[in-house]
């Protein structure tokens, strides 16, 4: 679950089908169940975060790719992004394990790298910070940790196939979910 709104949706439908949910948080749903319920209560739920468009991680790798997107979502969510490290780093010590073996269980599972995974969330933001037309693109470029507006101008039109200003002057702006993004 990556908004505020996606979680209030799922606990209310749990509760209507009388789940008591212990924390629901990004990405992590807990719930309360009597040992003496029934199977399909588990089903129902499974359902009901299918039908909202989430699946349930069952592997450590799932786990893993699962916890790998939230955190670069979450860099990007609060501006501008502050990187005192790099993001290998910052996703290691986070994640408490050797970057080596996150890219590796990331690139199996989603068939890209994180680099470029975390490119392409931010291109995503890039394109809501145009979108509301309060900031510059040199502003834009500064807020998601770029070196220059030139590189980030590269990366945009490299992942969109237009300009930033093409994008800007378009009267279709096509965004993505950033938990849809791969």
């Amino acid at each position: 679950m990556v908004c505020r709104r996606c979680l209030k949706v799922i606990q209310q439908e749990l509760e209507a089908i009388k789940v008591m949910v212990h924390s629901l948080e990004l990405g992590k749903l807990s719930v309360l169940i009597d040992a003496d319920t029934d199977r399909n209560f588990e089903k129902q739920i499974v359902n009901i975060l299918h039908q909202n468009g989430f699946e349930i991680a069952k592997s450590e790798d799932e786990m893993i790719v699962e916890n790998i997107k939230l955190t670069l979502i979450e860099l990007i969510s609060e501006l501008p992004i502050d990187m005192k490290k790099n993001t290998s780093e910052h996703l290691a010590a986070l994640l408490c394990r050797d970057y080596k073996i996150l890219s590796k269980i990331f690139s199996k599972n989603e068939h890209i790298t994180i680099e470029k995974y975390f490119i392409k969330l931010k291109i995503e933001k890039a394109k809501e910070l145009i979108q509301m037309q309060q900031q510059t693109f040199s502003d834009i470029s500064y807020q998601l940790d770029y070196s220059s507006v030139n590189h980030l101008s590269r990366q945009f039109k490299k992942i969109t196939g237009l300009s930033m200003t093409d994008y800007k002057n378009s009267p279709i702006w096509e965004r993505n979910f950033f938990d849809e993004i791969i």
